[in-house]
């Protein structure tokens, strides 16, 4: 399925040069016509009985999506862990009723405290609501020197044992349960000043090894642990850095790419990208024929005070119409199959910033019900049909899994339009 969709890329790519020079206007407009085209396919469905003969010619059916293919996301940190068992309740309400995918914390300092000791039992608790939820998980991020384990000791020779070691067991312990990760974060600015200072032995590990070095040994581990998982490579840069010192670096000896997806991060605290970056940061990552991740998107909902951030009613609105336009951009892409928000709530999130769907108190703020009008409304596929000759009907729709019932008899049964994998397909209804 990874092949197809990477020659689909490509021939996108090849044939449809002239996007690089869209103006914001053509963006804009024509997006609903490239949603149309690389988000949805049609299928014939041959509906039988229990019995398993055909549904009788004439028989009105209702054919609904149940979860679309295309990933949308937010890190789901807070999960559990809010303020209140009635914030809690809100918080997965809320979560689970948008999307169906979600990022869980694996940053190394905090998930093994303590050496040999790490937090595994929380997270598989998230992975069990997620899969309750039928929530795709992420694990993130499994290498960033962004702040030392306390106990990590000096020689930078035993840190990347333990680092390389560490990447291992993670992927190999929550295999079927965790098969996305984020193998490396943010490696294009490792030597900062700031990542020198809180992480001075992970930092040395990586100016030992060489970036390039750093980047292929920890994937290397991850994919010996699972070889089915789907790697990540991350990044907040989008400019040439990214693709020069990262991404160019990150092939085997025969010139094969080593990740699956490009992340990109999209941390929008300082104003909304626009529908012209955010198209062009596509068009460039596309060039590498891999699906494109935008593993961390932020847009705020107020300005910040000497009091710190603050949410108002004005910034909501300005962060509903950001926000929506954004994922209609991405989602426009043929490239991109995955959008992760950063954070759900505004309570706890990071840098204290009103990015969130929902407010500090978990009431939901208007990009929260306008994208989901988009995602489970104007994207979301719920249509009537009849059934002909021989139990056959045509459905066109989103990409994704759905649902066909037989209104008033009781009879149900499910079946995936796949892109690439449009044709015949069988569905016996009980």
């Amino acid at each position: 399925m990874r092949s197809i969709f990477c020659f689909a890329i490509a021939m996108v790519v090849c044939l449809c040069s002239a996007c690089f020079a869209l103006s914001e206007d053509e963006i804009l407009k024509q997006a609903d016509s490239r949603i149309e085209k690389h988000r949805m396919g049609e299928i014939t469905l041959v509906l039988v009985g229990p019995d398993g003969a055909a549904i009788k010619e004439g028989t009105a059916v209702k054919i609904e999506q149940t979860r679309h293919a295309f990933l949308f996301g937010c890190n789901i940190f807070k999960l559990h862990g809010c303020r209140t068992p009635e914030d809690n309740a809100a918080y997965a309400k809320h979560f689970s009723e948008l999307l169906n995918f979600a990022t869980l914390p694996f940053y190394w300092w905090t998930y093994e405290r303590t050496q040999g000791r790490p937090m595994d039992e929380r997270t598989s608790a998230i992975v069990q609501w997620c899969k309750a939820n039928d929530i795709t998980t992420k694990g993130h991020p499994l290498a960033w020197n962004y702040v030392d384990p306390g106990w990590l000791p000096d020689d930078s020779a035993e840190v990347t044992k333990l680092q390389m070691a560490r990447i291992g067991r993670c992927v190999d312990m929550f295999e079927g349960d965790i098969d996305i990760w984020d193998v490396v974060n943010e490696a294009t600015h490792y030597d900062r000043a700031e990542t020198l200072q809180r992480a001075p032995k992970l930092s040395a590990m990586i100016k030992q090894m060489g970036v390039g070095e750093y980047v292929r040994q920890a994937f290397r581990e991850a994919r010996k642990a699972n070889p089915e998982a789907t790697l990540l490579i991350n990044d907040y840069r989008t400019d040439q850095a990214y693709i020069d010192l990262v991404i160019k670096e990150l092939v085997d000896q025969d010139g094969k790419a080593m990740y699956d997806v490009i992340g990109i991060q999209s941390h929008m605290h300082g104003g909304y990208w626009g529908a012209k970056r955010t198209w062009d940061v596509c068009e460039m990552y596309s060039q590498f024929n891999v699906p494109l991740h935008f593993t961390e998107t932020t847009l705020v909902s107020g300005p910040k005070t000497n009091e710190g951030w603050k949410t108002t009613p004005e910034g909501e609105a300005l962060q509903a119409k950001g926000a929506v336009e954004f994922y209609t951009v991405l989602f426009s892409h043929p490239a991109v199959e995955a959008i992760t928000w950063w954070d759900f709530s505004d309570q706890g999130a990071w840098q204290q910033a009103p990015a969130g769907f929902l407010r500090d108190d978990m009431t939901p703020k208007p990009m929260y019900h306008a994208l989901k009008d988009l995602i489970r409304g104007k994207w979301w596929t719920v249509a009537g049909a009849t059934v002909g000759e021989s139990g056959r009907t045509r459905v066109r729709g989103f990409y994704g899994d759905y649902k066909v019932t037989i209104p008033g008899r009781g009879l149900s049964g499910s079946f995936a339009l796949d892109k690439g994998a449009e044709g015949v397909v069988k569905v016996q209804l009980n």
